[in-house]
């Protein structure tokens, strides 16, 4: 069984995954680690939520000009959620925007999963590349960052082979 998601973990973790979705006891055990999806619905909500937490961590970093669910996010080639530094011509000046897109599948996800994915996009505004730097970023604003990316890998498993969760 091919584990799109988690790829490069140790076959030791990969047998515990399969046999868990053998036994069809994924779902169960997500569901009871996160019994709860979040609320923030709206691009408008979701860009709220965005700038507090990028007050609270990132004040100096670059301004944010949109964050948005996206439903064309391509899951499947692990965009989970999308940082973009957009440049414009707008008459003789070079007007350049940052823009955060998430993609749409969070929108009924835990809250613990959405906060990841806004955190990993969030560090981008500081870090481009994934270093050293940028994971200790994301650990500073979400102490447990790296097991929720597990996390949201095991919740992305599951959709692609059960369905929706909840």
């Amino acid at each position: 069984m091919q584990l799109k998601y988690l790829t490069g973990y140790p076959e030791s973790v990969l047998n515990q995954i399969r046999a868990a979705i053998s036994q069809e006891t994924l779902g169960q055990f997500l569901q009871k680690k996160y019994p709860y999806t979040h609320d923030i619905k709206t691009n408008k909500a979701l860009y709220s939520y965005v700038m507090d937490l990028k007050s609270q961590y990132l004040r100096q970093s670059n301004t944010l000009s949109k964050v948005v669910y996206d439903d064309k996010l391509d899951v499947l080639h692990q965009a989970l959620g999308l940082h973009t530094y957009v440049s414009r011509v707008q008459g003789n000046k070079l007007k350049a925007k940052n823009e955060m897109r998430i993609g749409s599948v969070f929108k009924t996800a835990p809250p613990e999963f959405l906060n990841m994915i806004v955190v990993h996009e969030l560090s981008h505004l500081k870090e481009k590349d994934h270093n050293k730097a940028f994971y200790k970023l994301c650990t500073h604003m979400e102490p447990n960052y790296h097991q929720l990316e597990f996390d949201v890998r095991l919740y992305l498993t599951y959709l692609d082979i059960f369905g929706e969760l909840y």
